[in-house]
């Protein structure tokens, strides 16, 4: 019994021992923890309320775009852009599509040039839309260089073809439009014009396989 007392005497002493020496770590380490837990606590909050702003934001930009007031679905677009959200990119397409119905091309490709979201998805069909009003504009030498060599999407390859052709790059303009046609559904609407397309340049679209 006393051996048994003694042993626990000495492992108390052993343990007070520790945390006299190792306190103020331990306790720091617990101070780190409780820090970074409520750290990335208020990240999360501050994240939540960012999107809800820009969310709202957002909301603005449309509904002046709904009242026909593109002066003020500007302006609030110009402080929604400061973000490269897909808040920011969505609102800069819908109102890029309604200054071009009001015929202000210019206008709609600012605003697109405005556009940087992080999604390269986003930012491809952000891309190929300027491309479509550069070449619109009479201007293919610009949609050209701003999609580049490998553009991502049928869209945005589909505009390319349609640069090197007005450029006089026949060739070139075929294999983008066959390149194009690689990555539409047969189903899809879009693929009879690329057709045409590719035909008028010389080339033959490729009979689906399960036709007859």
């Amino acid at each position: 019994m006393v051996d048994h007392l003694l042993d626990e005497h000495e492992q108390s002493e052993r343990v007070r021992s520790w945390l006299r020496q190792n306190g103020a770590g331990l306790i720091a380490g617990i101070a780190l923890g409780l820090a970074a837990i409520g750290g990335w606590n208020w990240w999360q909050n501050h994240q939540a309320g960012q999107r809800a702003q820009m969310g709202a934001q957002y909301t603005h930009v449309v509904d002046a775009i709904a009242a026909n007031d593109l002066k003020k679905a500007a302006a609030e677009n110009a402080t929604l852009s400061k973000s490269d959200t897909e808040y920011a990119a969505l609102a800069a397409m819908q109102l890029a599509r309604a200054q071009v119905d009001k015929g202000d091309r210019d206008g709609a490709i600012a605003t697109l040039k405005g556009v940087h979201a992080k999604d390269p998805a986003i930012m491809a069909v952000v891309r190929s839309r300027l491309a479509r009003l550069y070449l619109d504009g009479g201007k293919p030498q610009d949609a050209l260089t701003l999609l580049g060599d490998k553009p991502e999407g049928a869209a945005a390859i589909e505009a390319r073809g349609d640069a090197l052709f007005a450029l006089g790059r026949t060739e070139d303009a075929r294999a983008a439009y066959t390149q194009a046609l690689a990555k539409l559904d047969v189903a899809t609407p879009a693929r009879r014009l690329v057709e045409l397309k590719l035909i008028q340049v010389g080339g033959s679209p490729a009979r689906p396989e399960n036709s007859i």
